[in-house]
């Protein structure tokens, strides 16, 4: 079906002076600009009709200035793809809001991955899809149990400032946060969806932004939300921070990982992966940061034996490990591990590799994984935008955007940049409150040890730590990208919000 659009584009522009030449006071005031398409997917023998609507919304902020109300100003121009299911009931239809993180990153990665109606095949390690790749219908769609709504933060996806706006004001921690929840505010209203169930689901840092707007959300408007998903979570940046704190924890919690991505390199031979993982998350949770906190004081027999642990569960060379003083740093791990195959290791997913570019470079100059998966979802997504949603920009989509950097965390001047508290008040305040977790075991970006560490050091009561499951996957950060986890993912996903939206009192 054709797309349904307004004509305002047909409009004779107002502001317009006599000499044809628009001011900046004259601009008009931007309007939304979406286009409304209808589709059919099939779902396990059942036929889903739904609404598709795509686009940018306008975001406007309040302006007081001296205690005068200055009015309802276009601040943004965000992008939004939803997905409605027809003639649905809003009481108990659940709806799900996502995004990705970065930050810097648009929503194509869950929306043509894992999530949305349509999906990329992009193939997976050793078997990579040629361009110019395939879409294919999503039968494992979440649209089965929840509508869907995909959001790119300002400066990601088509999302801008206006136009004489500052970006700059939107590439930081809080305003993020304002913003995302004004517009799934904004969304909820228009679309009369205020007593639906209503879930969050963000990757990477997204999860720190999904648990920190799971929490504004609730202080800000009163709207509470059923579930919050985290996928490949970081909720505590100092728990895989290397360099800007310069403690011992980042390296200690990244060590699973480094004995995980080894072992599916051939590195523990014989071995099954869970003996290697329960070997090294018990020796990275009590003897690794021992041994790291003594320092000068420790022995040669002990830091001997350090040296011998650390070489045989991460894969590398005994002589690499104590010329690193027994701390392996991740980017140089990934180059590292496999150097004399002149092979790079991928950060995102470990499973990848890819021709190092120089052999004795101290850090790889790309991560295969990244390599492997930008082509896919960047042909996928301006494809379908158009000949399918029906929705035409000639701004570039910016699948991960440098513009937002460097980005702002002054909210945590002097402190860790951890969200965590504000899980656990989100938790306190709405105990009905539901989190799923769920972890790749070849993730090196947000690894699962590091994430499974926060989560235990949150300071909550037995009954709501019991509202938080796990989910692990034979995979990287997008595990979506292992077609046997993007299966079974996505069971797990539609089995929580289902469960998540009909508690009971």
């Amino acid at each position: 079906m054709a797309p349904n659009t307004d004509d305002t584009a047909a409009k004779k522009p107002e502001g317009v002076s006599a000499t044809g030449v628009t001011s900046a006071a004259e601009k008009p005031d931007p309007v939304d600009d979406t286009v409304t398409t209808h589709h059919a997917l099939e779902v396990g023998g059942l036929r889903l009709e739904y609404t598709a609507t795509t686009g940018r919304i306008v975001l406007r902020e309040e302006e007081h200035t001296d205690g005068t109300f200055g009015g309802n100003r276009a601040r943004a121009e965000l992008s939004i793809t939803s997905y409605v299911l027809d003639d649905a009931d809003p009481r108990t239809r659940p709806v799900t809001f996502a995004f990705n993180g970065g930050p810097g990153s648009s929503s194509v990665w869950l929306h043509l991955g894992l999530l949305g109606p349509r999906r990329v095949v992009s193939g997976d390690v050793d078997a990579l899809a040629p361009p110019p790749y395939e879409l294919v219908p999503n039968a494992e769609s979440l649209l089965a149990v929840s509508d869907l709504v995909f959001i790119d933060p300002v400066s990601t996806g088509y999302s801008r400032s206006v136009e004489g706006g500052k970006p700059g004001e939107y590439h930081g921690y809080q305003k993020d946060i304002e913003s995302v929840g004004e517009l799934i505010r904004l969304w909820t209203s228009r679309n009369r969806r205020w007593m639906s169930p209503k879930f969050v689901a963000g990757e990477s840092y997204g999860t720190l932004r999904g648990a920190a707007l799971t929490a504004h959300l609730q202080d800000r408007y009163g709207m509470f939300l059923n579930g919050l998903i985290l996928i490949s979570s970081v909720l505590d940046l100092s728990s895989v921070d290397f360099e800007k704190q310069r403690n011992d924890r980042a390296h200690a919690l990244y060590l699973p990982t480094y004995a995980a991505i080894a072992h599916v390199h051939g590195r523990h031979p014989g071995r099954p992966l869970e003996d290697v993982l329960a070997e090294a998350e018990a020796y990275a949770a009590r003897d690794y940061p021992w041994v790291l906190g003594r320092g000068s004081r420790l022995t040669a027999s002990e830091r001997s034996d350090a040296v011998a642990t650390l070489a045989r569960l991460s894969g590398l060379t005994p002589a690499y490990v104590d010329r690193a003083d027994l701390r392996i740093e991740h980017w140089r791990y990934f180059t590292e591990l496999l150097r004399d195959d002149r092979l790079s290791v991928g950060r995102l997913d470990g499973r990848f590799t890819g021709p190092a570019a120089r052999a004795i470079a101290e850090e790889m100059d790309a991560d295969p994984s990244m390599d492997a998966i930008a082509g896919p979802y960047a042909a996928a997504w301006n494809h379908y935008v158009r000949d399918e949603l029906g929705y035409e920009s000639d701004l570039h989509y910016e699948q991960i955007s440098s513009r937002v950097h460097p980005w702002s965390f002054k909210d945590f001047e002097g402190r860790p940049i951890d969200v965590s508290p504000l899980l656990e008040r989100a938790m306190r305040q709405n105990p009905h409150l539901q989190v799923h977790v769920a972890y790749g075991w070849y993730d090196g970006a947000t690894p699962y040890f590091a994430a499974q560490d926060v989560i235990a050091h949150l300071q909550l009561p037995a009954a709501l730590t019991a509202n938080i499951e796990h989910r692990y996957y034979p995979a990287g950060h997008m595990m979506y990208v292992h077609e046997p986890s993007r299966v079974q993912q996505s069971a797990d996903l539609a089995d929580f919000l289902v469960r998540a939206a009909t508690q009971g009192p």
